[in-house]
């Protein structure tokens, strides 16, 4: 039997001194003195903070088809080395799209042998596949991902009101989440008239303003109408519109089940300090004001936003743009799978946060998403024994020497982080360790 001491274990509970003892990857007991019966293999932590294993459900790996631009295996490694010990993989940027009970068994053909973390998938909602949503169930996939706008890859068209109303009686039925991305471009333009002024495509303010807040809210009000409707477990990804916090607040005291992320770079960055040129920065929707930010963070530490997930999406840095600057063609994507602890928690330590804060945003409540929440997300009784030790005070600037993402393209390069993930766990087993990997292709696939 194994066993991890720390006077800083963060449980359900709490935060307090416990030892923790693991039996065949299972959590067996935790307790409050190690009986000196025992034989058990200890590893003494001493104040450093042992907490479960983070759960990020929204990842563009990206493969197969373009692998290029990330891969099972470089963000699976990342993944470890920022303590994700389960991460769920978004149906698009692969080619092809998991859009059809095919299309997933090339997806899981695709991931054999390269997971280095535990792995679920989310299959995609697109014109027309209704029929598949069944079959990929059968299959698997924990859920479904819908795009309300473009979603910058042409074999995954957005969804209309008329495609979701096809599609949500059945995800309902099975108890399973709908996830969106909430813009509804096509309104705003008709509502315009299609008069956009001509502007500076380096210009990141003309970006902002190119994607406004109210795309957000009226697709979220869609939705929050459809999820009462149906009674479909809906979800809103990314939140970047702080205007749209109290049609939520709203639904939420209605009992809709209704569930809300928002990601780490709108809780990080703000509009006001990105400069003309950043493409690192682009994201849809975007990076917005303090002003909005600071609403979203409030939020979310009330809990009305229930958790924080990266929506790493990674791409070379000639689809970003770095060297044009433009972030009208520039791809939308933050690349950060690795820097999703530290990056909230050096945000959270200056809003008086704590780690049973970080751990009910990223393990806790994500696990609840993803259908996890009886065996991952907690140090409990009978759950995984996917482990994080994390030096809280230890920082690190971001560099390309530490980061394992496939390209070293990030708003993050050059920060300076607190929070160190010291070693991960998957199922008791070390497989990270101070810098290094100790034990690769661990992961496994997670199954509906």
């Amino acid at each position: 039997m194994k066993g991890f001491h720390s006077t800083r274990v963060i449980l359900p509970e709490g935060e307090r001194e416990a030892w923790v003892l693991i039996d065949n990857g299972i959590i067996k007991d935790i307790v409050t003195a190690l009986p000196s019966s025992n034989d058990v293999e200890l590893t003494e932590l001493g104040n450093k903070i042992l907490m479960p294993g983070i759960i990020d459900t929204h990842v563009h790996i990206n493969e197969p088809g373009r692998t290029e631009w990330e891969g099972f295996d470089t963000a699976t490694k990342s993944a470890i080395a920022g303590g994700l010990t389960a991460l769920v993989d978004m149906p698009l940027n692969s080619s092809p799209v998991t859009t059809s009970a095919k299309a997933f068994d090339e997806k899981l053909k695709a991931a054999a042998g390269k997971l280095h973390t535990s792995v679920g998938f989310w299959g995609g909602i697109v014109p027309g596949n209704d029929n598949e949503i069944e079959p990929l169930i059968k299959k698997g996939v924990l859920g479904f991902k819908a795009f309300l706008t473009h979603s910058g890859i042409d074999d995954f068209p957005n969804a209309t009101e008329e495609d979701l109303r096809k599609a949500m009686p059945i995800i309902a039925r099975h108890n399973l989440p709908l996830l969106v991305h909430c813009e509804l471009t096509d309104a705003h333009k008709r509502e315009t008239n299609n008069e956009q002024p001509a502007t500076r495509n380096d210009s990141y303010t003309n970006y902002l303003n190119s994607r406004p807040k109210k795309w957000e809210d009226d697709a979220i009000a869609m939705m929050i109408r459809l999820c009462a409707e149906f009674n479909c477990r809906t979800h809103i990804v990314h939140l970047s519109s702080a205007n749209s916090l109290q049609q939520i607040a709203e639904a939420k005291q209605r009992g809709l089940p209704l569930t809300v992320e928002t990601g780490q770079h709108y809780l990080y960055f703000n509009a006001e300090d990105i400069l003309d040129g950043q493409t690192q920065f682009k994201c849809a929707p975007p990076i917005r004001e303090k002003e909005n930010n600071d609403q979203l963070w409030q939020a979310l530490k009330d809990g009305l936003i229930n958790f924080v997930a990266t929506d790493h999406s990674p791409a070379t840095p000639s689809l970003k743009e770095i060297e044009s600057g433009d972030f009208m063609k520039a791809w939308g994507g933050i690349a950060s799978i690795q820097f999703a602890l530290p990056v909230l928690w050096t945000a959270a330590k200056k809003r008086d946060g704590n780690f049973s804060d970080i751990v009910r945003w990223l393990c806790e409540n994500p696990a609840k998403l993803a259908g996890l929440e009886n065996r991952k997300g907690k140090i409990a009784i009978g759950y995984d024994a996917d482990l994080v030790v994390v030096n809280e005070e230890k920082s690190f600037t971001v560099d390309e020497a530490c980061c394992h993402h496939k390209h070293k393209v990030s708003p993050y390069m050059g920060e300076t982080l607190y929070g160190v993930v010291e070693q991960t766990y998957l199922a008791g087993e070390k497989v990270y360790d101070d810098g290094k990997f100790q034990l690769l292709n661990k992961g496994r696939a997670l199954l509906k």
